[in-house]
């Protein structure tokens, strides 16, 4: 993991947040992070291509999730909704990362940003989806790791 691509994370998850609270457009709120400089040390494209992607996929992104949550969408806190949205539309729309980064980046912010046990709700629906969109890429883990298991 690069730490420019983790902090573009980070910044996404608290644009998203701004978003969902703000309902203000995807530009106006990439601006203010430009002009604050907390995109900085970041992945510009990525912070840029996660929130803006995001906002205009948002639709398709709970209609995946939504199978694999307790409660509907909208009942989940704000800051839980932006890592659950981010994670799946990261698994959905940029497969050229591997499904664990995904899991692992968003476990880790949600550890950060969220409740106390916000981390395993996070890791409960992101996993369920990278195992519903990533099939060959799952596989080609589970197979790898059976193949360690069986050589110690």
């Amino acid at each position: 993991m690069s730490k420019e691509r983790s902090r573009s994370r980070r910044a996404a998850v608290q644009a998203l947040y701004q978003w969902s609270i703000s309902a203000q457009p995807a530009s106006e709120i990439v601006s203010q992070f430009h002009e604050e400089g907390i995109l900085d040390k970041a992945d510009q494209g990525l912070f840029e291509h996660l929130v803006s992607g995001l906002i205009d996929e948002v639709i398709s992104v709970d209609q995946k999730l939504s199978p694999y949550l307790s409660r509907e969408i909208e009942q989940v806190d704000p800051v839980e909704k932006a890592l659950l949205r981010l994670g799946g539309y990261e698994l959905l729309y940029l497969p050229e990362t591997p499904y664990r980064v995904v899991l692992n980046e968003y476990i880790n912010l949600s550890k950060t940003f969220g409740s106390a046990k916000s981390h395993q709700f996070i890791n409960a629906a992101l996993d369920k989806v990278a195992r519903e969109v990533r099939t060959l890429e799952f596989a080609a883990h589970e197979k790898q790791k059976k193949q360690s298991k069986s050589r110690n």
